[in-house]
């Protein structure tokens, strides 16, 4: 069963130049619904990987990000216990 996809001019744009580089380095011409079929089942196979291209921010951070705010950590010498943090943060 074959169903259309409607797609902006600048994504079939894209699949089109994505589709003539095929053909210039494989010389093997492929049609757009086998492009489109192959990227589905890449983003298939690294879907937490395309679910998180959706979200707002990114969450987990990076390990860039993890060595940047460990960089600002120092410790103040009191222990505080996880039942305080509320108190502490919100009064």
């Amino acid at each position: 069963m074959t169903t259309a996809v409607k797609v902006d001019e600048d994504a079939k744009s894209r699949l089109e130049e994505l589709q003539a580089e095929i053909r210039l380095r494989t010389g093997r011409n492929v049609t757009q619904q086998e492009l489109l079929s192959r990227l589905i089942d890449d983003a298939y196979e690294s879907r937490d990987a395309v679910i998180d291209s959706f979200r707002g921010s990114t969450v987990p951070l990076t390990d860039e990000q993890k060595q940047l705010m460990r960089r600002g950590r120092f410790s103040s010498g009191v222990e505080t216990a996880e039942e305080d943090i509320d108190d502490i943060l919100y009064g």
